[in-house]
């Protein structure tokens, strides 16, 4: 008669094809089955809460990312019914030197996956993936903050918030990902000017280390750990929990768009609006003039507001250029502002745009060299480029971005440059690496630090030490500390 413990263990496994796996056979560099002549140097699995799958149906999910350019190829699928499984799983993977990642599974209506563009959550051969969503519980919200589970979504905790009469202060203008996935990158959106980004509004992280423990991090308690999984990209440990400050919510947006043929003058307002706190929120884009035959700028403002007197629409404009080409100004409920992406991601999916290959590029341009590089792009740039995406690029001043590993460029003003590429089917996606690449090199050139999310190819450990200049040594620091084995997200490729 077998053992209840031997039962528990394989059922945690989930799926008729994978229910006699036992454990990992370091030796045999693969997972075990009681059949296999090797069964008996597999290492036992752990007991769980949850399930650990790894059946090929099962994975498979795990092997893409919202890039579609890096497969991955992990081996298994933690489903955690706990934070303990991924604290046992952390340990079991460290002692049989596999590789394992939290999986941000962003998105909705069954098309959940990694966020990531270039394969940043991946994990390699044999490696275990953490399926995020498995961790979606809203813990509490309270007057000025909320507690979340990592796997929650900045649109589930938008929704709860509201209904409080709350919000998170800083928002990306995907709302459909993970908190966990945001926190480990950076997290950027139109309120970046007054709030920073989202790492900047974390109160505490409960974090389970590469070397099992977990962890509760604060800017004062594992400052050390606090600083670095934030903006880190999963390097020091697995986020489980967070604790995210909140603000009273607006009921109405006021959104200014104002069109500019010359870039100077784009930049002059977009920088003024932004250093007055006139708006609070501001974006802007370089964008294809209506008939495709060049490019304009893009200045959006958006102006938040209760009750029923609506915002002093010429006050708001005043002093600016006078040669804006034109503008369109339009009232929205709060929700719908903060969600309107819901709608371009459903043109996108209709048109065929949303599964295909996104070489995206994503830089912090330090505001001297803004109007060069602007040059650089339009010259460069063309309409199947973008596809059916965007180029974001507006101001925000680099003081409000406090959590370290969020490098900036060294000067008070600089500007997000995030090409959001949405190819057509059949559009040379490897081009547009390549393409990346040149202009990462011009950025770098001109004193620009990337945003970790982006798809640039060949980047060394000289490019990430470049990149984290005074940071670098810290960081390294950190990893050394908190995951020595070298187990956590593999994919980012910071250290070789």
């Amino acid at each position: 008669m077998r053992s209840s413990t031997s039962i528990t263990r394989r059922s945690v496994l989930g799926g008729i094809a994978a229910a006699t796996v036992i454990g990992w056979s370091s030796a045999h560099q693969s997972w075990a089955r009681e059949a296999d002549d090797f069964a008996a140097t597999a290492a036992a699995l752990p007991a769980l809460d949850g399930t650990l799958v790894t059946a090929a149906d099962a994975t498979a999910p795990f092997n893409h990312d919202f890039g579609r350019m890096v497969p991955g190829a992990c081996w298994g699928v933690l489903r955690p019914g706990s934070v303990q499984d991924i604290v046992k799983m952390v340990n079991y993977a460290r002692t049989n030197k596999l590789k394992i990642a939290m999986n941000g599974r962003g998105g909705q209506s069954g098309d959940e996956e990694s966020h990531s563009c270039y394969g940043q959550a991946q994990v390699p051969k044999g490696g275990i993936a953490i399926d995020a969503r498995a961790l979606a519980k809203i813990v509490s919200i309270g007057t000025a903050s909320a507690v979340v589970e990592a796997g929650v979504t900045w649109a589930q905790l938008t929704d709860a918030a509201l209904a409080k009469g709350l919000t998170p202060p800083a928002l990306t203008d995907y709302l459909h990902l993970s908190v966990g996935g945001t926190l480990s990158m950076g997290g950027i959106g139109a309120t970046v000017h007054r709030f920073g980004l989202q790492v900047d509004t974390v109160k505490s992280i409960d974090i389970v280390t590469g070397n099992g423990d977990l962890l509760t991090a604060t800017p004062s308690q594992h400052a050390d750990l606090f600083n670095a999984a934030l903006g880190g990209g999963g390097q020091v440990g697995i986020i489980v929990r967070a604790t995210l400050a909140l603000v009273p919510a607006p009921q109405k947006t006021t959104v200014f768009t104002l069109y500019y043929r010359d870039v100077s003058t784009y930049l002059a307002d977009a920088e003024k609006l932004m250093s007055e706190k006139r708006f609070q929120g501001q974006a802007g884009e370089i964008a294809l003039t209506p008939d495709g035959t060049g490019w304009w700028y893009q200045l959006e403002a958006t102006a938040y507001w209760s009750g029923t007197t609506a915002p002093d629409r010429a006050k708001l404009l005043a002093d600016l250029r006078d040669e804006r080409a034109s503008a369109t100004i339009e009232d929205f409920s709060y929700r719908d502002c903060v969600f309107s992406t819901d709608n371009d991601e459903t043109w996108l999916k209709e048109n065929g745009f949303w599964d295909q290959p996104k070489p995206w590029l994503s830089l912090f341009v330090p505001a001297s060299k803004a109007k060069a590089f602007a040059a650089t792009l339009t010259a460069e740039l063309t309409a199947s480029d973008l596809g059916g995406g965007f180029l974001l690029f507006y101001p925000y001043p680099t003081s409000k971005l406090t959590r370290p590993l969020a490098v900036q460029p060294k000067e008070p003003t600089a500007y997000l440059c995030d090409l959001l590429r949405f190819p057509a089917p059949g559009a040379d996606s490897q081009a547009m690496l390549e393409q990346n690449r040149r202009l990462y090199d011009k950025a770098v050139a001109l004193g620009a630090k990337r945003y970790l999310v982006g798809a640039i190819p060949r980047m060394t450990r000289a490019d990430w030490q470049t990149h984290f200049g005074s940071r670098w040594d810290g960081f390294v620091a950190a990893k050394r500390c908190y995951d020595p084995a070298g187990i956590l997200t593999p994919g980012q490729g910071f250290f070789g």
